[in-house]
């Protein structure tokens, strides 16, 4: 950040300039000894973190006078059977005093969270004496609770030795910290330290303006200078509490762990590197197939003989001009550098017909696992240089400021390849079986050649400012939101959805009452049943939406909508109301249409005659889903990952099947889809209703994975975090399977509806995935969700675009 004083006033434009690289083989730290004790018993931490590594004990603050032994204070994040839960504990003459481990889990490596730990241990009420908080929200729930009794001293803020990002060196801090604020002497809350953007709803750092207190501190990396106490562990509360830097370095070159990865984004690229301030681009350890896991900033890996493997970024990107470098720093054999639409990682860079590469040791590129010669071989410390052009879809390779073959990124001449749209990643796989070390740059620190003019580091502040989710009236909330409400049995308003919902879909999390859903161009009252093929009925005492309100929407009191104390979600979507006739198609549709969201809802009287039927999105739908209103009927569910020839049943756990006549064979187009002479679409006379969804990005995301059968299962990501994902298997049967971020807050993610049964909510490990802050990740082993080689579909939907998002 830049230096302010602690009196700084709270602006939404704070700026947080730097960040400092933790990497636990350097076993790299500060320490701190205070002169003199102080509040032992109440005081505040507050941090910004970006988490590099999982699995394994982390301490990210701490104090111990005597290595580890009888007395310490560690702030950490878990291993092992504590599986990256955020851990408080204190330890006084052997025994423990303090020992908080969350139920929720940080793993989460794309982005930052905000850290608040916060003590009091005067408090009479034991759970308010030590507290925490993740991202502006207290934590509450926990695998292992134990207050410190009243009173009690803690070895933090005594004069003993104090640490950040260290206690043994077997457990130094792997990641990203910055913006530390220590108070002596008061117990915080997050406001202290942050707030919500008004514009985007997300939370983000401000200033601390109060008192410090006598060893008080705040520590922000921002001078780079040298690694002196005086500089790189500087104290800015004004009460020269500086740090002692250990095991890093400020030197220009891979080595340097001064970065611009920053929780605030800001500036104007001017393609030097180490300049625009923003969450930046790493290897992604989520998204990797590599024996070895990527280190010092998820920025370096080192080989591996895992010859048919690879690794990708964080960052996919469809639009726009990047550049980014690679080095070879130890070792030798061939490194294949790709920009990849393919997600696998049991495929090396190049091999896939979407994946594009370049092989560092032997100057040969490759796609499609084929490979010609092209541009010279790179050895130890050369800088592989690479422009993509994703407005104009090419792609260029150069070396130590030259480009290959005379091609020009700027001009647009000569590059190494051209392709396909679609949304791209980087890709690397370093084989050699031996030792060679790779380091990539993607801007968080100078580019060894400035970019081509035009071409950007990849951070978030140079990411396209998204439809949904950057101004308070295009917030994601503001278009889909789920809501929790407890029935009572009497009819009643359910609020908090926050607009006139046009889309209510209801299920009981208790017990086996049915998924309902009502719609505003059919009108209240009307239901239909997503696990039924029934015709659309008015309920019969069972439960019906009565009204769509400003702020949600009213219910009757009916079991499936509001049975006495029982726990119900409704998903609300926004459309445009009750609708308006549309012509577009052959066949006559009336239409409420979000051109924003991209989602609308139409209805039409079947021909019994192939033909056309307008959607209202001026896009084309990547999902339909299209159900009989006036008679029995399957539900019809087209994806675009499965083609025009292909239909899924909601209401069965049928895998996909073929068939010409459902949708026609013809894909949607952005003003029609089309449907054939089957019942599920089109019967003469019989009504039907259409919920049609289009593809935005940063808001919404169709597609698909491949299952691996392990806990480690498939990362896939979406450019957003996400509120919402339903999956779906293909290629065998399985349920339709529900996640969101309501009823599960946070990590792991482990709570579920079906949409093709009346089962109650299930929770555990065998539905566990996580959402996080570029998209979700299979935490299970079942076959509904993650069989070896199973397919899937799924749709998501977001909280907030990446472009904005915290860690979760």
């Amino acid at each position: 950040m830049f230096a302010a004083s602690k009196t700084a006033s709270v602006t939404a434009a704070y700026q947080i300039s730097r960040s400092l690289r933790f990497n636990n083989a350097d076993t790299a730290y500060l320490n701190r000894t205070p002169a003199s004790a102080s509040n032992r018993k109440t005081w505040t931490w507050s941090g910004w973190v970006k988490r590099n590594s999982f699995n394994v004990f982390q301490y990210f603050f701490g104090a111990s006078p005597d290595s580890f032994v009888n007395t310490f204070s560690i702030a950490s994040f878990g291993a092992g059977a504590s599986e990256d839960q955020l851990r408080f504990q204190d330890f006084q003459g052997g025994s423990q005093t303090c020992n908080l481990r969350s139920n929720q889990v940080l793993r989460d490596p794309s982005a930052w969270y905000h850290i608040v730990l916060a003590a009091d241990t005067t408090q009479a009420t034991d759970t308010n004496r030590f507290k925490m908080y993740v991202n502006g929200v207290q934590i509450t729930s926990f695998s292992t609770a134990t207050y410190p009794t009243q009173n009690t001293d803690l070895t933090i803020n005594n004069n003993v030795l104090q640490t950040l990002g260290y206690i043994t060196s077997a457990n130094t801090f792997n990641g990203y910290m910055t913006e530390v604020n220590f108070i002596d002497g008061t117990q915080l809350t997050p406001s202290s330290f942050g707030q919500t953007d008004a514009q985007t709803g997300v939370w983000g750092p401000k200033a601390y303006s109060g008192s410090y207190g006598t060893n008080g501190f705040y520590v922000n990396f921002s001078d780079n200078s040298n690694t002196t106490a005086a500089t790189l562990g500087k104290d800015y509360s004004g009460n020269g509490n500086n740090w002692t830097p250990n095991n890093f370095s400020v030197t220009a070159g891979a080595g340097n762990d001064s970065l611009v990865d920053s929780p605030t984004s800001y500036g104007t690229d001017t393609g030097v590197g180490g300049t625009v301030r923003g969450n930046y681009c790493t290897m992604n350890p989520l998204q990797n197939g590599m024996t070895n896991a990527p280190r010092n900033g998820n920025l370096e890996i080192a080989g591996s003989a895992d010859i048919y493997r690879s690794l990708f970024g964080t960052f996919g990107v469809s639009s726009g001009k990047w550049y980014f470098e690679v080095v070879i720093t130890s070792g030798s054999g061939v490194t294949n550098v790709a920009w990849s639409s393919t997600s696998s990682i049991y495929q090396y860079a190049g091999e896939a017909s979407t994946s594009y590469g370049y092989e560092l040791e032997n100057g040969n590129k490759i796609n499609n696992g084929g490979t010609s010669a092209y541009g010279s071989a790179l050895t130890t410390n050369d800088v592989f240089m690479c422009a993509v052009d994703m407005d104009n879809l090419k792609l260029f390779f150069g070396k130590n400021g030259t480009w290959f073959a005379s091609s020009d990124p700027v001009a647009g001449t000569s590059p190494a390849y051209t392709f396909s749209a679609g949304t791209y990643f980087f890709q690397m796989r370093p084989y050699t079986g031996s030792s060679s070390v790779v380091t990539t740059n993607f801007g968080q620190r100078a580019f060894a050649y400035t970019a081509p003019s035009g071409f950007k580091a990849l951070c978030t502040q140079n990411l396209p400012t998204p439809t949904i989710g950057a101004t308070t009236d295009t917030q994601a909330g503001k278009f889909f939101n789920p809501v929790l409400y407890t029935g009572n049995a009497t009819s009643r308003s359910i609020t908090g959805v926050g607009f006139q919902p046009d889309w209510v879909w209801i299920k009981d999390r208790t017990t086996t009452n049915r998924n309902v859903v009502f719609d505003a161009v059919r009108g209240t009252t009307k239901r239909l049943i997503t696990e039924l093929d029934i015709a659309e009925d008015t309920g019969g005492g069972f439960g019906v939406v009565t009204a769509f309100n400003s702020d949600g929407f009213s219910v009757d009191t009916g079991n499936n909508v509001n049975q006495n104390t029982d726990s119900y979600v409704s998903w609300n979507w926004k459309a445009n109301g009750a609708g308006s006739t549309n012509t577009s198609g052959s066949i006559t549709s009336t239409v409420s249409a979000s051109t924003t969201s991209g989602f609308s809802v139409a209805t039409y009287t079947g021909t019994g005659v192939a033909g056309t039927i307008g959607h209202g999105l001026a896009v084309a739908p990547s999902m339909i889903i299209v159900k009989s209103r006036s008679a029995a009927g399957a539900w019809g569910a087209y994806h675009a990952s499965l083609g025009n020839s292909s239909n899924l049943v909601l209401n069965t756990t049928a895998a996909s099947a073929s068939s010409s006549t459902i949708w026609n064979a013809t894909s949607p187009t952005s003003s029609v889809f089309s449907v054939g002479i089957n019942t599920i679409s089109n019967t003469v006379t019989v009504t039907y209703v259409a919920y049609c969804f289009a593809e935005v990005a940063g808001y919404s995301k169709f597609g698909s994975y491949t299952g691996n059968g392990s806990t480690d299962g498939p990362f896939v990501f979406t450019n957003m975090r996400p509120a919402y994902v339903m999956i779906k298997r293909t290629d065998s049967t399985g349920d339709w399977i529900v996640w969101d971020s309501v009823r599960n807050t946070y990590n792991v993610t482990n709570s579920v509806l079906f949409s093709n049964s009346t089962q109650a909510e299930a929770t555990g490990a065998t539905v566990a995935i996580d959402l996080l802050s570029n998209g979700f990740k299979l935490r299970n082993t079942d076959a509904t969700e993650n069989a070896n080689g199973g397919t899937y579909i799924f749709m998501a939907l977001a909280t907030n675009p990446f472009k904005f998002s915290l860690a979760r």
